[in-house]
């Protein structure tokens, strides 16, 4: 499923993902993907929205009003936004105590938690959601805007990876990530790959 969704939308050879980057490897797990004001971020955890949905797993995206999520480019790369459920929140706490109600509802297989650079999550906050992702096998994804020298969120981080963009081949550019922190596995680890870039994206 996800060699098809490569082939159709990005226009490349079947996608060889390792697990290392695929949804099994969150489930379950509360996880931050961070990087600066470039699109890499997102555009790879679009990635993992897509498999979610080709694997009929609900997916809900909290958000905040200045985030880059821009419903056309999700559109452009194959997502069904009719079944992406999208919430607006004002700051980080209110935007975690929504991930609190989505989570206790055990309805969803991805949450995504889109803070940009808002990520002042109280410790009791954190520990609550990342506590309620592994109840309920969900993949909890938390967003932030800042470099890899920057703090994890905090130490329920199961997984942190460090997402940027690395090159530019018109019309494709390289989304590559580094494990930071992996509880499970270690650090170091990379993946990257080949997308489209939004228009105008330079």
């Amino acid at each position: 499923m996800k060699a098809a969704f490569s082939d159709l939308q990005r226009g490349l050879e079947p996608s060889r993902v390792p697990v290392s980057w695929g949804l099994a490897t969150f489930r379950g797990r509360f996880a931050e993907i961070s990087g600066g004001a470039a699109t890499a971020a997102l555009t790879l955890t679009m990635g993992l929205v897509a498999e979610a949905q080709q694997c009929d797993e609900p997916t809900v995206w909290v958000t905040g009003r200045d985030s880059s999520f821009y419903p056309p480019d999700v559109a452009a790369v194959g997502i069904d936004l009719s079944a992406l459920v999208v919430v607006w929140a004002q700051a980080a706490l209110e935007a975690a105590r929504a991930a609190d109600l989505l989570l206790r509802s055990g309805a969803f297989g991805l949450v995504v938690l889109d803070l940009g650079a808002d990520d002042d999550l109280p410790l009791a906050a954190q520990t609550r959601l990342a506590a309620l992702a592994k109840k309920h096998e969900t993949a909890l994804l938390c967003l932030t805007r800042k470099g890899r020298e920057g703090p994890s969120l905090g130490s329920p981080i199961s997984l942190r990876a460090e997402a940027t963009r690395t090159g530019r081949a018109p019309p494709l550019f390289r989304c590559e990530t580094l494990i930071l922190k992996d509880k499970r596995r270690g650090p170091g680890r990379t993946y990257a790959e080949f997308c489209y870039g939004p228009d105008g994206l330079s």
